[in-house]
């Protein structure tokens, strides 16, 4: 019986301490290699355009991080706003601050979207941050997503990124809508 007491409290301490983050930082490199994959996306893609873009996606990554008071691994830090410790630090804040901050830019080569991966058996909806060349579409793009490891920027192309099903966020509330329809013509 004292065995089986023990698990949940175990359990707990693992998500408490064993998250424990480290500040995360980024280097040149991790810039240049995000620019070098933006510019590959197409060869319209204006360099410098790239180089800021990618520049902006990490620092401010680390910046919202630092807004957000992130201490925890994402789930954790999920679970402290929905218990009214933290104000801010979800998905979709990262991506709206990244949009907003990515927006500033005006960028004439690149395009910013909003995507969203719906929930399924074993996740729970996710949005992030993709960029493209201007006029593609968020499959053609590279995920921004800080999120994913408590501000330290994940960057993948949006197909390369087998975790989530990524889609434009308007295709998604679509969908959603019409579920929630054909739900309620079945109800009556």
């Amino acid at each position: 019986m004292t065995k089986l007491f023990l698990w949940p409290l175990l359990a707990m301490a693992i998500l408490m301490f064993g998250g424990c983050t480290t500040k995360p930082t980024v280097g040149q490199n991790n810039i240049n290699d995000l620019a070098l994959a933006i510019q590959g996306l197409g060869p319209d893609v204006d360099p410098e355009e790239a180089q800021r873009a990618a520049s902006i996606a990490y620092r401010h990554s680390l910046r919202l991080a630092q807004e957000y008071q992130i201490t925890d691994p994402p789930i954790v830090h999920n679970t402290k706003i929905h218990h009214g410790l933290r104000e801010r630090g979800l998905c979709n804040h990262y991506t709206e601050d990244m949009l907003e901050r990515l927006n500033q830019e005006r960028f004439r080569t690149l395009s910013l979207h909003w995507a969203t991966s719906p929930s399924s058996m074993f996740r729970i909806v996710h949005h992030t941050a993709v960029i493209s060349r201007q006029g593609a579409k968020v499959e053609d793009g590279i995920v921004l997503d800080p999120w994913r490891y408590g501000g330290a920027l994940f960057w993948s192309p949006t197909r390369a990124d087998e975790r989530y099903n990524w889609q434009l966020l308007d295709d998604v509330q679509e969908l959603l809508r019409a579920r929630r329809g054909k739900a309620a013509s079945k109800a009556n």
